[in-house]
């Protein structure tokens, strides 16, 4: 999902609250607040020597220690918060969103859009963890199954051309 996405979701949806799912269907706690948005970029080189860049909105959201029957956060509140941050720092609406979450159960990460499920009251943006990946494995000569193998040995050898 990109920022423009959604901040049309959030429009077309503004009346309804606004949850977001992780790690088998567990569901951020609902007095969740957005506490910081980053406009991030990236700027990276692989291990073939490929440079590359890219723009993130990252969203962090903060679950507070404990909750007090509030209700979620609507989508009209959530627009209107990154609104005011998109006057101070504009957003690149190309930008992929990611999702800066953790808790005392789950580590904190960045996690990008997996699908959005939409009920007649709410919205779930259900989030997922980003894989690590070889953008240069034709540099490598690994191959999909190598890089898909679960063992932990390095297909990356010295001299290969790779790292």
């Amino acid at each position: 999902m990109n920022t423009n996405q959604l901040f049309a979701l959030l429009k077309e949806h503004s009346h309804k609250a606004l949850l977001f799912g992780y790690s088998d269907n567990k569901i951020v706690a609902l007095n969740y607040h957005i506490t910081e948005v980053k406009h991030t970029v990236i700027k990276a080189v692989d291990c073939g020597g490929q440079a590359d860049e890219w723009n993130e909105t990252i969203i962090q959201l903060l679950e507070p220690k404990t909750y007090n029957g509030e209700p979620a956060m609507s989508c009209l509140k959530a627009s209107g918060i990154l609104n005011k941050v998109g006057k101070i720092t504009a957003y690149d609406q190309e930008a992929i969103v990611k999702f800066e979450y953790g808790n005392a159960n789950f580590h904190t990460a960045h996690l990008p859009v997996d699908q959005v499920l939409v009920g007649d009251d709410k919205i779930i943006i259900q989030l997922t963890t980003d894989t690590t990946q070889c953008k240069a494995a034709d540099a490598c000569g690994l191959t999909l199954e190598e890089l898909t193998a679960t063992e932990n040995e390095s297909s990356c050898t010295p001299g290969s051309g790779c790292c």
